[in-house]
């Protein structure tokens, strides 16, 4: 078998040995096993999960052998959970895999308990009851729960736990904490031992950008007030300075300096994001807090205190034209101010830990370490309770995503969705799964639509006859095509979930299969 680091190669580069490490540790647990919950937990496997509990009480018959390739013509009248379980296991043997040959819906009636064992439950194809009760029950227990179904030509993620901190959020385009327009001292005296009217070209052209745009701000905030650029003739002002610096026209660092500009503009201070953060009522913290949340009070009083009004300095620097030497050297200032930073913060946590009663050591020096590193960048998550979102969604977003020319078939698609539940209690089968009846059916969706939008606030509201006649064609069918791709988002979502590390996606995830598109509906 081939090392964990050398199997698991490219992922690690995306989420680390941390992220991995999480991956390893976590039990996850599905709940109903045809192509959409197949094709979830195979992505799942293959990263490396440390253990996986298949639930599923059918049997296989010939029709799913067009749509889970996870079972062929011999496993025909076997356990679909034994059959797809054998299957992962084989993709990684390193990954523990056991099924449980019973019906999701009775164990979730008769055995709630049994879902506290795991880190994370994945639950596909469960209809709005189940939904609300398997909820209910996560949520108690504190275990993340996804949701995720197909159903024809459309699918549905959605999310549902009290609290999900991100410490790592990786987002695509953030600004380098350079502290360009709020230099600290040792910046400042580094700054000042370069003379940018110096005569020697090698050592003009050779200078960092970072060096330049501070000087040429404190000579700007010098004439001006102790103000930086603001206005758009203001900001033009300042990359003319920048460019009359130059003595030929080659001099790429300059250049750099004038494209990264905009870095002296931008506010001082936090961002309104983390200013919520550190303002939520949870940096009020006891012995049974958790540790972003104590990492997040002890944040709070650096801001207010060491920092200046500022997070601690995340420590590196981008690439950049420059001697080796200077950069070298402006990289070490960067990192001791950054390392000085830590310090402060790391004894600021320790202080809280013993100040609540915990023992001060129980948050680890990397854990602390990295938090300070991401301090911009955290995020919190929360989401409501799923019966909540099916009995008093946002009644004014709802509205405006059915009228909305570019979330109307989504927010459509995921109402008679929910018709489409309330017909099968109705009348034990969901709408279309008959030929002979589709006519009829037809016209019963469409009252029972048109029931829900009225109990949701939506009278005014109506849904398309074409995508009320499409729903109908679908008969509850779960199409392979639309599983895959629903099974790519779903497991995604877990991986962000358990590694806590990038964004899980917020709200009610709708794909339409019809015109290749998808939105998320905050409800």
């Amino acid at each position: 078998m081939a090392e964990p680091k050398v199997k698991y190669d490219r992922q690690l580069r995306i989420w680390g040995e941390q992220g991995q490490a999480a991956l390893e540790k976590a039990s996850i647990c599905l709940l109903n096993c045809g192509p959409t919950g197949s094709e979830t937990l195979k992505n799942l496997v293959l990263g490396g999960v440390g253990s996986i509990t298949v639930v599923d009480g059918s049997k296989v018959q010939v029709g799913d052998l067009g749509n889970n390739f996870m079972v062929d013509e011999s496993s025909v009248g076997e356990s679909k959970a034994k059959c797809v379980c054998t299957f992962l296991q084989e993709l990684n043997d390193a990954v523990k895999a056991k099924f449980i040959e019973d019906c999701p819906e009775e164990l979730i009636e008769t055995n709630p308990s049994f879902f506290s064992q795991f880190t994370l439950v994945i639950a596909t194809q469960l209809v709005e009851d189940s939904m609300v009760k398997l909820d209910r029950i996560c949520r108690e227990a504190n275990i993340i729960l996804i949701f995720a179904r197909s159903y024809g030509l459309m699918g549905l993620v959605r999310i549902s736990v009290k609290e999900h901190t991100v410490i790592e959020s990786k987002p695509d385009h953030f600004l380098d904490d350079l502290r360009l327009n709020n230099p600290w001292p040792e910046l400042t005296r580094f700054t000042e031992t370069i003379d940018l009217n110096t005569t020697d070209a090698v050592v003009h052209k050779h200078t960092p950008y970072i060096v330049v745009l501070v000087k040429i701000a404190e000579e700007w905030a010098n004439t001006h007030g102790g103000n930086l650029p603001s206005t758009r003739e203001e900001k033009r002002q300042f990359k003319d300075l920048i460019k009359s610096k130059m003595i030929t026209a080659d001099e790429e660092n300059y250049k750099e300096a004038m494209e990264a500009s905009y870095k002296v503009f931008s506010p001082r201070g936090i961002g309104a994001n983390l200013r919520k953060i550190i303002d939520d009522s949870c940096t009020e913290v006891d012995s049974n807090s958790s540790d972003f949340w104590v990492m997040v009070a002890a944040l709070k009083e650096f801001i207010a205190n060491e920092g200046g009004g500022e997070t601690p300095l995340e420590g590196s620097i981008p690439d950049m034209t420059s001697s080796t030497e200077l950069y070298v050297n402006l990289q070490k200032t960067y990192q001791a101010k950054a390392e000085a930073d830590f310090f402060v913060m790391e004894q600021r946590v320790r202080n809280l830990l013993k100040k609540i009663g915990r023992d001060p050591a129980s948050i680890s020096k990397e854990n602390i370490k990295s938090f300070s590193k991401n301090a911009r960048k955290l995020a919190v998550c929360r989401y409501r309770l799923i019966e909540e979102e099916f009995n008093s969604p946002v009644q004014s977003e709802l509205q405006k995503y059915l009228t909305d020319e570019d979330h109307g078939t989504a927010a459509g698609l995921y109402i008679l969705l929910r018709a489409a539940d309330r017909f099968a209690v109705n009348y034990n089968k969901f709408p279309g799964q008959f030929d002979s009846e589709m006519d009829e059916d037809i016209s019963r969706l469409k009252t029972t639509a048109v029931g829900l939008l009225n109990d949701l606030g939506c009278n005014s509201s109506t849904l398309s006859e074409d995508l009320i006649n499409e729903m109908c064609r679908y008969g509850a069918s779960e199409l392979h095509v639309v599983s895959a791709f629903i099974g790519g988002v779903a497991s995604q979502e877990v991986i962000k979930l358990i590694t806590r590390q990038f964004i899980p996606m917020s709200g009610t995830f709708i794909f339409n299969g019809i015109d290749n598109n998808s939105q998320l509906l905050l409800l």
